[in-house]
């Protein structure tokens, strides 16, 4: 009897989770979202610098208890140097550079990314493009960090130091660092992965190499979670220059894209980095994958992939986070909720940052089943989406916390660090999953 009861307790787990989910089903509506009071200031065309975001502040992982000791010793180490949420201490071959109080900060807003290198012209023509700010090219690819495939750019480090997270580009440590030959590795990834300051990574891209932490801090640029010199990625084969990096703060990300979409070979992809929220004659819109979403375009999931979208996800509760896991028996956040998308259908980027951009922005009162939730929680870039859950109605959110955890079902949480919460498009998800660039 002992034996068979548990083996029926993930049975009774799943009817008791997809009971609350189905509960909240019934009343959400479908197709056309509804931005009932949800006011807007005129803003001209200034973005919201937050993403989708309702806060500002950081906050811990949603669920995880309050005053446990992280057994990651590298976030603020005393034994490190930096700022007090950057890690790093210099390497060997590393050289002093400028403090931070010299760095002019860029917010980076517009990402170009092409399958090889593009025009030397390219540049120096986007840069004359009014409302550009700055624009520097990079080497951008995709190669394996401790067998986890992962998103690496290749930089000048003087020259894209101004365009990281704030706490990131204060590190004056990790970009000489970076400068002598090491990785820079997201907070969030060294975090899940328990990585350290002392021990090199194992990168492979065209030749496989072994390469010393440069430090931890988060860049700010979706999906993006390490950095090494174009030095480094030329020999780890990425392509050279293949990526411009735009700042343009004061000007409409729409119109700009479309200018340099005429300046680039066709193969290049243009994407917003930051979604902007416009009032004025368009009620409501957020950038999507080089578009703009309106209250009155595109529809949200049919109640059949609702259903099996929620079905999906509910069916992993119990099974482990893991880093870099995508399905379908082990997951991190955004894994868990582009896997649970595949199995309705829906194509859903990868990392949580571009999952927050694949439809409007909600207020509180609106939410329903299916809709996702954003938090930061990265402190090295206090405004990057380093999160994100599945709402499943009453108070409730579905997600996959973090390292020694399991996907579970938690009180949904609006407090510090919630960033804010959207309705999936699936034809704008798709856009922003199928753009090299997003």
């Amino acid at each position: 009897m002992r034996i068979q009861a548990r083996r029926l307790l993930p049975v009774i787990a799943f009817a008791l989770a997809l009971c609350l989910v189905l509960t909240g089903l019934f009343r959400h509506t479908r197709s056309q979202l509804t931005l009932g009071g949800h006011r807007l200031v005129h803003k001209s065309a200034r973005s919201e610098r937050h993403g989708t975001g309702v806060s500002g502040s950081v906050g811990s992982i949603p669920g995880i208890a309050h005053g446990v000791a992280d057994p990651w010793p590298y976030a603020a180490s005393q034994a490190t140097r930096g700022t007090l949420t950057v890690s790093a201490k210099p390497l060997p071959a590393s050289h002093k550079t400028s403090e931070a109080k010299h760095v002019k900060l860029l917010p980076a807003d517009v990402l170009v990314v092409a399958p090889s290198s593009l025009p030397i012209a390219a540049v120096s023509r986007i840069r004359k493009l009014a409302g550009v700010e700055a624009a520097v090219p990079v080497a951008a690819g995709r190669i394996k960090v401790n067998d986890v495939f992962v998103n690496v750019l290749g930089v000048d480090p003087t020259a894209f130091r101004p365009f990281a997270a704030k706490p990131t580009a204060g590190s004056a440590t990790l970009w000489s660092n970076i400068a002598a030959g090491g990785m820079a590795i997201s907070y969030t990834m060294g975090r899940q992965d328990r990585l350290s300051l002392n021990k090199p990574v194992k990168a492979i891209g065209a030749r496989t190499m072994k390469l010393p932490v440069a430090g931890f801090g988060t860049v700010g640029i979706g999906g993006v979670d390490a950095v090494v010199s174009s030095r480094v990625a030329k020999s780890l084969g990425l392509p050279s220059a293949n990526a411009i990096v735009i700042s343009a703060p004061n000007t409409r990300l729409d119109v700009l894209m479309g200018k340099i979409k005429k300046l680039l070979p066709a193969q290049a992809s243009v994407a917003a980095l930051v979604t902007q929220i416009i009032s004025g004659q368009t009620s409501v819109t957020t950038g999507s994958a080089g578009e703009f979403i309106t209250t009155n375009q595109g529809a949200g999931l049919s109640s059949t992939q609702l259903t099996r979208f929620l079905s999906a996800a509910v069916s992993r509760v119990g099974m482990p986070y893991v880093w870099g896991g995508a399905g379908p028996t082990q997951f991190d956040c955004s894994g868990l909720v582009q896997w649970s998308l595949r199995q309705a259908g829906v194509v859903m980027p990868r990392v949580a940052a571009d999952q927050a951009r694949t439809g409007p922005l909600l207020t509180l009162t609106q939410l329903q089943p299916g809709d996702l939730l954003f938090y930061h929680t990265d402190p090295t870039a206090p405004s990057y989406i380093s999160h994100v859950a599945i709402y499943v109605g009453n108070g409730m959110m579905l997600q996959a916390p973090e390292p020694g955890m399991d996907v579970e079902i938690v009180k949904a949480d609006f407090g510090a660090g919630f960033a804010g919460a959207i309705r999936i498009f699936p034809k704008v998800a798709a856009e922003v999953a199928g753009n090299a660039a997003g």
